[in-house]
């Protein structure tokens, strides 16, 4: 997880990584194919069906029916969506459009995901769902990395590995219980330094 305060730059070296935007300086290589899923859903969600929005970015190969079907079911089982196969979009919660976003990349095998906030606009229960079926699908892929920007730092528990930046800087990165054992360090030492 790649995590810090607002206005860190954990976006925009996200968007950096997936190729929205170009570094100003320095240089860096990131695995391809690589995926990026947005923040809000509904910037992402564009087709009628669940079936249709995952099979979207499928029209670039060349892959016969069959083969499409076949992708499809396979990212949607992974998020725990292969049931809302054909449920119209516009029906769907927050956190079930997110789902269906994140299949749509997983659909076109990227071998890095790149996650921007999943969580800020869901409740409770959809934070829940989004964030196991990322680890689910991470867990069954070998191939697959994925870096999730966050500044949920109850998501931490989640994580193979975190990233913590602040002033557009990394100023930490390992393990994601030393990172949250270093963040709640520093907070406390803000709140005695505040109660002095």
């Amino acid at each position: 997880m790649l995590l810090g305060p607002n206005g860190c730059g954990k976006s925009t070296l996200l968007n950096i990584l997936a190729g929205l935007l170009s570094p100003t300086d320095g240089f860096m290589y990131v695995r391809k194919p690589r995926s990026f899923v947005f923040q809000n859903p509904d910037h992402q969600v564009v087709m009628p069906t669940v079936e249709a929005d995952v099979a979207f970015g499928l029209g670039r190969f060349n892959l016969t029916n069959d083969e499409t079907k076949l992708r499809v079911a396979k990212a949607l089982s992974a998020v725990g969506m292969y049931d809302y196969l054909q449920r119209p979009v516009q029906t769907l919660s927050g956190g079930q459009k997110q789902r269906v976003a994140i299949a749509g990349a997983l659909v076109e095998e990227c071998k890095v995901l790149l996650l921007d906030e999943l969580t800020t606009f869901l409740d409770e229960s959809d934070q829940l769902g989004v964030i196991k079926a990322v680890k689910n699908t991470l867990s069954n892929s070998e191939d697959v990395t994925a870096l999730w920007v966050t500044h949920r730092l109850e998501e931490l528990e989640y994580a193979d590995g975190a990233v913590y930046m602040e002033d557009g800087r990394v100023v930490m990165h390992g393990e994601a219980s030393a990172i949250m054992d270093s963040i709640n360090a520093r907070k406390a030492s803000y709140t005695n330094t505040i109660d002095s």
